[in-house]
C-alpha cells in the first residue's frame, strides 16, 4: 500500500492507495481536490487529513469498482466521507462534495459557540 505524505499550510495529507498505483496525474488530481477543503477550512488549527483510494479486492470487475474515502482529524474532530463509482475520478469528486458539506457544517458550529453568550 503506497503512501505519501504533503504538507500545505495548516493541512498535512497522507495519501494511501488499494489496489491501485498512485500515479503524478492521480496525485495531483487527489491535491487539488483538497486544496478546496483547505480553502474552506481556513484558519482553524492543525489538520490532518488521510485519503485513501483504490480498488476494494484485486478480482472485482463490475460496478462501482472504484472507491474513495477521506477522514480529516481537525483538533479531535473527525470529518468523514466516502464514495463507491464507476469512475475514480468521479469517486474523488463526490468525496469533495461531501466533505465541503461537512466541513460548512463544522464552521457553523464553531461560530455558533463562539457567538453563544456566556452565563454569569
Amino acid at each position: 500500500m503506497p503512501k505519501n505524505r504533503l504538507y500545505w499550510g495548516i493541512m498535512q495529507i497522507d495519501i494511501r492507495t488499494q489496489n491501485l498505483e498512485l500515479n503524478g496525474p492521480l496525485r495531483t488530481f487527489i491535491e487539488e481536490k483538497m486544496r478546496d477543503i483547505e480553502r474552506l477550512l481556513g484558519d482553524v488549527g492543525p489538520v490532518h487529513a488521510r485519503i485513501e483510494v483504490g480498488i476494494p479486492s484485486a478480482h472485482h470487475q463490475t460496478g462501482p469498482i472504484y472507491y474513495a474515502e477521506a477522514n480529516i482529524d481537525i483538533n479531535g474532530t473527525l470529518l468523514r466521507a466516502e464514495s463507491k463509482n464507476y469512475d475514480m475520478h468521479a469517486a474523488i469528486v463526490d468525496v469533495k462534495e461531501e466533505l465541503k458539506i461537512l466541513v460548512k457544517k463544522f464552521k457553523e458550529r464553531l461560530t455558533e459557540k463562539e457567538r453563544k453568550p456566556t452565563e454569569a
